[in-house]
């Protein structure tokens, strides 16, 4: 059974985002609020003067006072969330991946591409957040698995070191590192890339091969003549 109550948006929220220089449409996307909700507030604080953009900043402390002022109708500073009730139809099914270990990230690209779900991710989060607060945690729980064999798992990234100016071209050229680092022992090996290509993958993992060989190697032979000098 779905659940029917639904955690709020805090309107000076809606304003701080405003403020900052954020379009409404981007502010309704990220907070999972109605367009038209974001228009009414907003056109309070544009009608006495405010400019988004403008200096200094205005935290949701700052924007509380004027809320009260223009909206006394309102018990609090808060909206309910409109894009709920459409994660809310789905609720067994969001229970049902997170306990299966799907991603939070991965259940609402799933909502969207097989439910057609509109509500955004960070709406969706703080749906998880609010109403399956024990399944959220338990997402986040890792759990401590044994090292693997020697040998048997290695883990790639690829990471942005930064830019560099070639000398023959001028140009800039963004630097990246290949990063393998072996799961048993904790070994790390990183080479400096131009590209993330196949190419680039094959020969960093051959040069990985290659220099690791003969670091370990080189380390078998010295423990050896350590054990023969004692």
């Amino acid at each position: 059974m779905a659940r029917t109550t639904f955690h709020v948006i805090d309107i000076t929220e809606i304003l701080a985002h405003w403020y900052a220089g954020r379009s409404q449409y981007d502010v309704a996307a990220s907070l999972g609020v109605d367009r038209k909700t974001i228009r009414r507030y907003v056109e309070a604080a544009i009608a006495v003067g405010f400019v988004p953009g403008r200096a200094p900043p205005m935290s949701q402390q700052d924007w509380a006072p004027r809320v009260e002022q223009w909206f006394p109708h309102l018990t609090d500073t808060r909206l309910r969330q409109v894009t709920w009730p459409e994660f809310a139809k789905r609720h067994d099914y969001i229970v049902e991946m997170l306990r299966a270990g799907v991603t939070k990230a991965t259940i609402h690209q799933r909502l969207r591409d097989e439910h057609a779900v509109t509500g955004s991710l960070a709406s969706f989060k703080r749906y998880v957040t609010a109403n399956l607060a024990e399944d959220a945690v338990r997402e986040k729980a890792t759990v401590l698995r044994a090292d693997p064999e020697p040998g048997l798992e290695g883990q790639i990234v690829y990471g942005l070191l930064g830019s560099w100016t070639d000398p023959r071209t001028g140009r800039s050229q963004r630097i990246w590192a290949f990063v393998m680092v072996l799961s048993h022992s904790r070994h790390m090996f990183v080479r400096p890339v131009i590209s993330m290509d196949q190419a680039s993958w094959t020969t960093s993992r051959a040069r990985f091969d290659t220099e690791t060989t003969w670091k370990f190697r080189f380390r078998r032979q010295l423990e050896t003549a350590r054990r023969a000098d004692s």
